[in-house]
């Protein structure tokens, strides 16, 4: 995935405004998030990996934390900051892994992007994401079995922008949907 070029804040969207941009890990939601926030005048991104309970909080598999469930989020902080962020009056990012999850923060949205992200794709770029150390083999494969189980967009979400996360991310595209 190349850079977006840098956009000047011009957008403006019609208010209150909550995008939702859910994918697999490494599909390019934060990449896109942020580029979205630059472009878009008077907005903020919540980022759903700001909202991890304590990590006694969290299940563990093979005595590996395990962050690719709906109990790795405290979902009642996650859903207070993006109710906050729109009565702020802002245009509200929210991007994660299980951003289509919860049915009550599903109604927040006005518009959703999924990116998707074939399987041979993803783990090439989760073996290349050292942030944490090397992830062991079978844990990979958690990951996206988790997003199978847990990431997917539900049917009931109308109207969604799909995007390929391996191919290069068009932002004026992106900008036309969220101002239809």
């Amino acid at each position: 995935m190349s850079e977006i070029p840098w956009v000047k804040p011009e957008i403006k969207l019609i208010k209150p405004a909550c995008i939702g941009i859910g994918g697999v890990s490494r599909s390019g939601k934060t990449f896109l998030s942020n580029h979205l926030n630059t472009a878009i005048l008077d907005s903020l991104v919540i980022h759903q990996d700001t909202f991890i309970p304590d990590e006694k909080d969290i299940p563990r598999i093979n005595d590996h934390i395990d962050w690719e469930r709906p109990e790795a989020i405290d979902w009642v902080s996650f859903r207070q900051a993006i109710d906050s962020g729109i009565k702020s009056g802002k245009t509200v990012i929210v991007e994660g892994l299980f951003a289509f999850h919860n049915k009550e923060i599903n109604t927040f949205y006005n518009k959703t992007i999924f990116i998707t992200l074939g399987r041979d794709e993803f783990i090439r770029r989760k073996r290349a994401d050292l942030r944490w150390g090397r992830e062991p083999e079978w844990y990979i494969s958690h990951i996206w079995d988790g997003y199978l189980i847990y990431g997917q967009i539900p049917a009931d979400i109308a109207n969604p922008l799909l995007m390929d996360g391996a191919r290069d991310f068009n932002l004026s595209d992106v900008i036309a949907y969220l101002q239809s």
